[in-house]
């Protein structure tokens, strides 16, 4: 939790800068494209403000009304993520058909090239930090990100192209058509960071291959499991769930299967910390 929750300021203060830096330039430059670059920067400070609440409820302990803990708070927040990320875009692109055309000078370039650069360290940094801590709403935050720095590469297209408007005048355009694009990628990542999680809410089974043969393993490590009859796998923010059918053979005491069942189950913590909630049913094998 300290580690998700250092990432998530490091994000944080990150986008606050670029935000400041890219709304107030964009307005003393008059670019349209710049202020929308910043707002989708201030949206990922939206989303993580909303990710570092959502991680630090997600983690609270299983109660008598939550049995399997609160987890699943952590997907309930990245899909407000979705929601807040979608709003911002469409707000974008209708406030930018309102406006009339102006001409931003060239500083708008300088600033675009240093969001670009900043942007990408940052979308690597939180997706990758996500990936090892196997936790959604730094994927997401980092994701938003990296969309973050294609607006800033199509701001920075739009600004160069603007000052050859001398040359050809309807480039005169490219400032407000790179604010609508900037809000339709605000849009399409909003959208699938929705698509993502609601799935998860709704009960998508982990599809972690690896951590899957881990626990098959385990279990067949027992001499008295004959056979895996069903394994579902399911996520409850960081832990794990697992459902179990195991066939032993019926000539077994209960309390031999008993006893069997629950040193498999104590080894499967052992193994992954993860492994919080296990339900292991026992099916009679016959030869």
């Amino acid at each position: 939790m300290k580690n998700t929750s250092h990432v998530m300021l490091i994000s944080f203060f990150t986008n606050f800068f670029l935000s400041i830096v890219k709304v107030i330039i964009g307005f003393i430059s008059k670019s349209s494209a710049l202020v929308a670059d910043g707002i989708h920067s201030f949206s990922d400070l939206i989303t993580d403000v909303v990710a570092l609440f959502g991680n630090v409820l997600s983690r609270k302990p299983e109660d008598k009304e939550h049995p399997f803990g609160h987890g699943r708070i952590e997907y309930l927040t990245s899909t407000m993520i979705g929601i807040i990320v979608i709003a911002i875009g469409l707000f974008l692109i209708f406030s930018v058909m309102q406006k009339e055309v102006e001409i931003p000078s060239k500083i708008v370039i300088v600033v675009s090239l240093f969001t670009i650069v900043t942007k990408f360290i940052l979308s690597r940094y939180l997706i990758i930090k996500g990936k090892e801590f196997d936790n959604q709403i730094l994927i997401a935050s980092g994701k938003e990100s990296s969309t973050d720095v294609i607006s800033s590469i199509v701001v920075l297209v739009a600004s160069i192209v603007i000052q050859l408007e001398g040359y050809f005048h309807p480039f005169i355009y490219a400032d407000k058509i790179a604010s609508v694009i900037v809000g339709i990628f605000i849009i399409h990542t909003g959208f699938m960071i929705l698509k993502e999680n609601v799935s998860i809410l709704i009960g998508e089974k982990e599809s972690d291959t690896a951590y899957y043969e881990e626990v098959k393993n385990t279990i067949l490590e027992s001499k008295m499991i004959r056979r895996i009859d069903n394994l579902i796998i399911m996520k409850y923010g960081y832990f794990y769930s697992l459902t179990v059918e195991v066939s032993m053979d019926f000539t077994l005491s209960l309390k031999e299967a008993h006893d069997e069942i629950e040193d498999i189950e104590n080894r499967l913590k052992e193994k992954n910390e993860r492994t919080r909630y296990i339900n292991i049913h026992m099916n009679p094998y016959y030869e």
